[in-house]
C-alpha cells in the first residue's frame, strides 16, 4: 500500500475532529451545552470581554475548520486566539503548561497552527470549491507598446 496517498485524508480527519472540539467548545461557553464553560459551569454573558469572544472564535473558527472553508484564515485566527489564551491567562501561573494547565491551549494554538500551514486535506469545502473553479488564462499578457510622440 503507498502510505503518501493517506496524507490527504488523515490531513482532513486530523482537521475535522480539531474543529470538531473546538466548536464544542464555543458551544458550551456561548450556550452552557456540554456542562457549559468550564470555569463557571454556565455560559458566558453575551459581549463579556474577552471569554464571550473567545468562546464566538472557538464556535465560528471551529465550524469553518470543521467543514473546511476558509480553512486557513479561520486556522490562523484560532491559533492566535488559544495563543493568547495560553499567554494572557495560563502562563502567568508557570512556565510549563503542565504547570499552569494551559495544555490544550498549548495543543490548539499548535493544532491550528499545522492546519494553516499544510491546508484543509483532500475533504473540505475549500478543495471542492478549487476544483469547480474555471481555469485560468494561461496566456501571457502582452506589454503594452510604447507610444511615439
Amino acid at each position: 500500500m503507498n502510505v503518501s496517498r493517506l496524507g490527504g485524508p488523515i490531513l482532513s480527519l486530523f482537521r475535522i475532529v480539531t474543529g470538531l472540539l473546538f466548536a464544542l467548545h464555543g458551544l458550551s461557553s456561548i450556550f452552557g451545552l456540554f456542562g457549559g464553560n468550564p470555569v463557571t459551569g454556565k455560559a458566558i454573558p453575551l459581549g463579556t470581554w474577552p471569554g464571550w469572544w473567545a468562546a464566538l472564535i472557538q464556535l465560528i473558527c471551529g465550524a469553518l475548520v470543521l467543514v473546511g472553508l476558509f480553512t486557513r484564515p479561520a486556522a490562523i485566527l484560532a491559533s492566535g486566539s488559544m495563543a493568547y489564551a495560553y499567554f494572557v491567562v495560563h502562563q502567568p501561573d508557570g512556565l510549563l503548561p503542565l504547570q499552569n494547565g494551559g495544555e490544550l491551549s498549548a495543543l490548539f494554538c499548535w493544532s491550528f497552527l499545522l492546519v494553516a500551514v499544510l491546508g484543509p486535506g483532500s475533504w473540505a469545502l475549500d478543495s471542492l470549491l478549487a476544483r469547480r473553479r474555471p481555469a485560468t488564462l494561461t496566456a501571457p499578457i502582452a506589454e503594452p507598446t510604447s507610444v511615439p510622440v
